[in-house]
């Protein structure tokens, strides 16, 4: 897949990349849309994991904006908190205000208070790390991850992204989408990404199949050569939708160890969660 470096070195899926473009579309539809609000939020999207300062050139490069509108927006958001502007690199990094509206965010997913200890005893039991995320466009965000004591695993943390299209997380969750949510989503990742269009697309194919059968969905090495994991949906009582996964090293977790074990295991854990909210 095309991918981007970002300030930090680390690599961008292209298809995270703005389109700034679909903002004066959507103005021109809705009567709802402001596209000033949502260049705003654009600009705060540019952070990634690692990447605490950007300049303004590289958010202008970001978001495909002007430097000047850039400036104004980036000079409002520090006003409010949501930026903070540093004299002495001339780059701004993510405020308070941002941080304020995760917490607030995350302390409203009550879900994950019940579902920690269901996921912390499926990551001993498989020796591996267990995580749970939501769609952000493209992408799967984690909002809880706990790992096991094993010497080996896989390092993840809250906030990260991963791609919805070649991960078992992310498989999960299209997995169990409505079809004209999938279908939105794969027409993006195709337009990006064509050359690699067949083979992601045998992977999802695949995946939905798998979650029809089996109730969960496998990515091994198609992400990350080194990894293998096995992913499963959930719907909370809220109607949020988001998916769980487990995995570890690939030399670690063979394949007939997640499709006979983990696998099931994985969904056992979903069910379990699912009764456990359905009593409180």
């Amino acid at each position: 897949m095309p991918r981007m470096k970002n300030e930090a070195g680390s690599s961008v899926p292209l298809y995270e990349q703005r389109d700034i473009a679909r903002f004066d579309e959507e103005a021109g539809t809705d009567r709802q849309f402001v596209t000033a609000l949502a260049r705003g939020l654009e600009v705060l999207r540019c952070f990634a994991p690692g990447e605490r300062y950007l300049g303004l050139s590289e958010l202008a490069r970001r978001t495909s904006l002007p430097k000047a509108t850039v400036a104004r927006l980036a000079g409002t958001l520090a006003k409010l908190g949501y930026l903070r502007y540093s004299e002495s690199l001339g780059k701004y990094s993510l405020g308070t205000g941002v941080l304020s509206l995760g917490y607030s965010m995350l302390s409203n997913l009550d879900i994950r208070d019940v579902a920690r200890p269901l996921m912390q005893e499926l990551a001993e039991y498989a020796r591996a790390s267990v995580a749970v995320g939501v769609r952000d466009r493209l992408s799967i965000v984690y909002i809880e991850w706990v790992r096991s004591s094993a010497p080996i695993t896989v390092m993840r943390a809250v906030g990260v992204r991963l791609p919805l299209a070649t991960t078992s997380i992310g498989r999960a969750y299209l997995a169990a989408a409505s079809e004209d949510e999938r279908n939105e989503v794969l027409e993006q990742v195709r337009l990006q990404d064509e050359s690699d269009w067949p083979r992601i697309k045998r992977g999802i194919d695949q995946a939905v199949k798998d979650y029809e059968e089996r109730g969960f969905c496998l990515s091994i090495g198609e992400w990350d050569k080194d990894i293998a994991s096995v992913g499963a949906p959930f719907t909370a009582p809220d109607g949020t939708r988001m998916a769980f996964n487990c995995g570890g090293p690939a030399f670690v977790m063979s394949r007939d160890t997640l499709e006979n074990d983990i696998g099931p295991r994985l969904v056992d854990l979903v069910q379990r969660l699912g009764a456990a909210i359905g009593r409180r």
